[in-house]
């Protein structure tokens, strides 16, 4: 009754937490670590003690104020989040105090504990790495959404610009896994190690990529998170009957060039639809946890690292007071893999006092 009494209190408790802010575009310095005030979970929210997060792409691109429709500054960046259940709002009754869960959250995540819908936490299954499944949140559930949109399948070959990057190298494990022949673009750094993966890479800068592809019969999906002029090209290299998945609008942030209209060049990805006697196809695509299919296929990919399916390669781990070197870290390419940051370490979240 207490507990109950509590919770309808006009006024609801409120917790202090540390949690990082973009408190402008620009660099690096524009990190801060700050307290801020969390209240109690409203109806239908779980508050959870975070244990990890990761630095993505998008968290970049929110930084540099690059990503598209985004919230403006001061916010709190984190896509994707792992960790324990702390408090339970009114009409939460599907995890127990305690349980460990992991979600998409898309903002706020970078913070020692957030408030989310219920109905958007998936349980990660015990014994489980947390790091590896905090990566598998957000790339590899994108990674795995568009290689079902794009049907591939045991035979077939896939381009993957970017094979070295968070969602490209899901893209090359994951279309492994299904036996796929996969191709892409990386840099010359990267060729050796990526080979040794087994993919077939290109430096994208000198374009011979594309007559390279061509000459092989084009393949049957394209994966492209680059936009603009890199639609055109990616087109080019389509076999009858071929997908081109545009899934972002990265390329001013990777070639320093001024940024041009999104929404022209995603009107034109999709007028390439009109061409149907080409029987190329194309499509944009973004994950969304309130698809019916975010629940049921990140549960898939946390049970394959439960089964030892899936290996999935952290590059770095940071400290949440680190995050301007994690965005460093990010930014410099040294190896392959994901950034996760260790808001606390695992099993000693607890609740709070």
């Amino acid at each position: 009754m207490m507990r109950r009494a509590a919770r309808n209190f006009p006024f609801p408790r409120v917790s202090t937490i540390k949690k990082v802010v973009i408190t402008a575009y620009g660099d690096e310095s524009k990190l801060a670590i700050v307290e801020a005030e969390l209240p109690e979970p409203g109806a239908g929210e779980v508050q959870l003690a975070v244990e990890y997060t990761i630095v993505s792409g998008s968290d970049v691109n929110m930084r540099r104020g690059t990503y598209p429709l985004q919230q403006k500054p001061p916010l709190t960046p984190g896509y994707s989040v792992l960790g324990e259940v702390r408090a339970l709002g009114p009409g939460c009754a599907k995890f127990p105090l305690g349980a460990r869960v992991a979600c998409l959250s898309k903002y706020e995540g970078q913070a020692e504990r957030i408030n989310l819908p219920e109905k958007y936490l998936v349980p990660v299954p015990e014994g489980v790495d947390g790091k590896a499944a905090v990566a598998l949140v957000l790339d590899w559930l994108t990674a795995y959404q568009m290689l079902n949109r794009a049907q591939v399948a045991a035979g077939q070959k896939i381009f993957v610009h970017g094979l070295s990057g968070g969602v490209g190298g899901a893209l090359l494990r994951l279309g492994q896994l299904r036996g796929a022949k996969v191709f892409g673009t990386a840099s010359a750094k990267r060729h050796d190690e990526l080979a040794q993966l087994g993919a077939f890479a290109y430096d994208y800068s000198n374009k011979q990529w594309i007559g390279a592809v061509q000459h092989l019969g084009g393949v049957d999906a394209v994966f492209d998170p680059l936009g603009f002029e890199s639609f055109d090209e990616s087109y080019q290299i389509l076999r009858k009957g071929g997908l081109l998945v545009g899934y972002g609008m990265n390329l001013p942030a990777w070639t320093g060039q001024p940024k041009g209209s999104a929404i022209f060049s995603t009107l034109k990805l999709f007028a390439r639809n009109l061409l149907f006697w080409s029987g190329k196809r194309t499509t944009f695509f973004g994950v969304n946890r309130t698809s019916k299919n975010y629940g049921p296929d990140l549960a898939q990919l946390f049970e394959w690292l439960r089964e030892g399916k899936l290996s999935v390669p952290i590059r770095a781990t940071f400290a949440l007071d680190q995050i301007q070197q994690a965005h460093r870290a990010y930014l410099s390419n040294a190896r392959m893999g994901s950034i996760v940051i260790e808001v606390r370490p695992p099993h000693h979240a607890g609740l709070a006092r």
